[in-house]
Formats: C-alpha cells, sequence, structure tokens
C-alpha cells in the first residue's frame, strides 16, 4: 500500500510553497519521532507541526460508526447544552495570531464546521495569516460555499464519503449522498471558473463491515468529480478489554476519567475479510482514477485481518503526537488526542498555547506515555493519529 509521502508530489502539481509549508511540517512530526524525546524543561510550543481544532462540536449528521453521535458517541443528548459552549470568532482568532508565528499546518474539523456561523471569516483569517488551512466536512452544507471558498483559497478540504450512493444512505441519511456530490461538483467548478488549483479536493473513506464490500463502487463513481486525492481511512475500533484497561492506566497513572474509548467500541470492524478488503483495495490502488489514493494505516497484505480481529495486537507504536501536535476543542480545552479529549491540559480561554503545551500537565502526559510500553498508552492501539505518526512495527 502507498505511504503518506505520496502526498507531497501531489501538492508539488498544485503549489511549491503549499508543498514546502506542508514538508515543514511533516518535517516537525518526523523529528520528533527520530530524536530522543523530552520532556519538562523545554519549548514545545515552537515544536508544533499540526494544529487540530473544532470551532463547533454541532453535526448534521448521525453516522453510525462515529465517536462523537454514532452508536456510542460521546456527544449523544448533550449535542444542545454543548452547542452553547461554542468559542466567538475573536477568541479564535486570537489564538490564530498566537500560533501563525510558527507556520503549522491547521485541521479544522468537528463536529460538522459549517454548523460554526463565522467559519467562512475564520478561515480566511487563517489563510490570510499565511497558514496552511484544511477542513474537513460531510460535505452537505458545502455547495453553497463553494465560489468563496475557492476565492479565499483554502489549502484543502476533506469530505467524508464511506460508500455509494445506497449503501451511504444507509449509513448517515436518505438523500445525503447526492448533497455531498453536489458540493464537490461546486467546488470542481468553481475551481475551473476562477482558473484556480485551491482547494485540494479530498475523501475521507472510514471501512467498516457496513461499507467495505462497495468500496470499488465508490472508487468508480467519483472518478469523474475532479478530486485530487482519495484517502481509505482503514477504521478507529477497540473492545472491551481495551477500554477497561485504559480506564485503570489513565486512573492509576493521570488520576483521569475516561469516556471517549469506549465511543470507538462499536463492533463494526467485527466480520471483515482481510483478504477480500485488501483485494479490493490492491484493486483500487492498481487502477488510474486520475487522483491520488492512500491507506491509512499502510499494513502489508497478510496483516489486514489482523487489524480488525485482533484489536489488541499493535501495529504502530511509539506515539510522536504529544512532541509535535495538539487539538483545541470547541470550549477551548486543549488535549493531545484528537479522538480522547478526556485529559484537558488547559483552555485557550484562560491562558496562551504556549503556556499549556508547556506546562506541567503537558509534561506529565509526555513523560508517562514515553516511559509505557511501547510509547503509547493501553487505548491507543488503533488510534488514528497513531495510525498516520506512529513508528511502523515490524512485520506490518
Amino acid at each position: 500500500m502507498k505511504t503518506n509521502k505520496t502526498v507531497i508530489p501531489l501538492l508539488l502539481t498544485k503549489n511549491f510553497f503549499l508543498a514546502k509549508r506542508v514538508t515543514s511540517s511533516f518535517f516537525k512530526i518526523w523529528k520528533a519521532g527520530f530524536f530522543p524525546k523530552k520532556n519538562f524543561g523545554h519549548d514545545h510550543f515552537k515544536n508544533l507541526g499540526l494544529i487540530y481544532f473544532k470551532p463547533t462540536g454541532q453535526c448534521n449528521q448521525r453516522c453510525v460508526m462515529c465517536g462523537q453521535y454514532g452508536d456510542k458517541g460521546i456527544m449523544k443528548g448533550v449535542e444542545e447544552q454543548e452547542s452553547k459552549k461554542d468559542l466567538p470568532l475573536e477568541t479564535w482568532k486570537k489564538f490564530v495570531d498566537e500560533v501563525a508565528p510558527q507556520k503549522p499546518t491547521v485541521y479544522v474539523w468537528g463536529g460538522e464546521p459549517f454548523l460554526y456561523p463565522d467559519l467562512m471569516p475564520l478561515c480566511k483569517y487563517m489563510v490570510d495569516k499565511g497558514l496552511v488551512v484544511s477542513v474537513n466536512t460531510n460535505g452537505t452544507l458545502m455547495e453553497k460555499y463553494a465560489e468563496q471558498i475557492v476565492r479565499d483559497k483554502w489549502s484543502t478540504i476533506f469530505i467524508s464519503l464511506d460508500a455509494f450512493r445506497d449503501v451511504y444512505d444507509e449509513m448517515r441519511s436518505k438523500g445525503t449522498y447526492d448533497k455531498v456530490i453536489a458540493g464537490i461538483k461546486a467546488i470542481a467548478r468553481e475551481k475551473k471558473k476562477q482558473k484556480a488549483k485551491f482547494p485540494v479536493l479530498g475523501i475521507v473513506t472510514v471501512v467498516t463491515n457496513k461499507n467495505y464490500m462497495d468500496l470499488e463502487n465508490l472508487s468508480e463513481a467519483v472518478r469523474e468529480y475532479n478530486i485530487d486525492l482519495h484517502i481509505y481511512n482503514l477504521g478507529t475500533y477497540t473492545n472491551d478489554n481495551i477500554v477497561q484497561t485504559q480506564r485503570r492506566f489513565m486512573k492509576e497513572k493521570l488520576d483521569t476519567d475516561i469516556d471517549c474509548l469506549e465511543a470507538y467500541n462499536t463492533g463494526y470492524n467485527l466480520g471483515i475479510d482481510g483478504q477480500k478488503l485488501h483485494g479490493i483495495l490492491r484493486t483500487i490502488q492498481n487502477k488510474n482514477y486520475g487522483h491520488t489514493v492512500l491507506t491509512v494505516p499502510a499494513l502489508n497484505p497478510e496483516k489486514t485481518h489482523t487489524y480488525y480481529a485482533e484489536l489488541e495486537k499493535p501495529v504502530r507504536n511509539n506515539c510522536v503526537v504529544p512532541w509535535c501536535q495538539v487539538n483545541i476543542n470547541y470550549n477551548g480545552d486543549v488535549h493531545f488526542c484528537a479522538d480522547y479529549s478526556d485529559y484537558i491540559l488547559g483552555n485557550i480561554k484562560d491562558q496562551p498555547l504556549k503556556d499549556i503545551v508547556n506546562g506541567d500537565r503537558a509534561n506529565l502526559f509526555r513523560k508517562t506515555i514515553s516511559e509505557s510500553e511501547g510509547g503509547m498508552f493501553p487505548g491507543c492501539l488503533r488510534c488514528y493519529q497513531n495510525m498516520l505518526f506512529g513508528k511502523k512495527i515490524k512485520g506490518f
């Protein structure tokens, strides 16, 4: 399977400046894994290569496998009260002013970002500050903003699209597929109209037991939509034993209760035939669709079954995230792990991000994970960030 490095040649064809900036971010991430990891008494703020943040936790979809609004999602039943905690635009601008000199890549996600009323001025502000701005969206609300998105020069848009029409609508809601495609077409149309190369247009497909047999149909369908990149995310999964082990570990080592990991104990990995799935992915990657195709994580063929059927067997380890990345939640809470926001480092409403990432809680987290078996916590076994940036274990 192709690795993440194949993104760089794609970006070079779009814009040298964008490729240079993303390469710089990747270099910070690579450096975090290559050099000895420092904890207390070090300025980690200058090493931030990637910053994730959610302007809102609200979402207009209820995707069955989602860790936020899916079967076991942590946002179920609390969306109304949590929506009142979204930060105002001015707070986000102040945050952008602080991080912009470090030139990180910024990844905006949710929830659904387009439900944040000031998303457009916020993204324009970040672009004007010289940041590489990537937005992850379900795509259903994107069509009417297409002209402005292209005009404002967003760097990349990643659209969640998990299957072809019938299967996709079953996983999400009826009519959703056509709304997403309308948004993709609108962006492509505006890029042509404005003679623009941006945004780089990507699709992200999360593999589950509900859609893996339909992946080829989706790949054929999106061939005509002028996308630049298609990422197949093998998915974040866990089980009862991993959750309980992580719960005990976090309480003992960091005095923290956890809720988020259970949201990925969904069973949507069960019954996936690894041999069939690898054959499907190999067929897709061997075809020329006119765009780059990636799989995260890229596995050796015989290990695809292990990924889904043996969740307690690590395929990546030595997490580097706390030394080069950070996540900011819609309420201003800062944490390292994108999907597991239980361990809060601080809040950007109360203190600068630099003080938070260099603070005692952050350094204790770094020290604890670096001293843990395999340089990761028990719950990190299928974490998406670890699949992207962790060290590949021999044989996988």
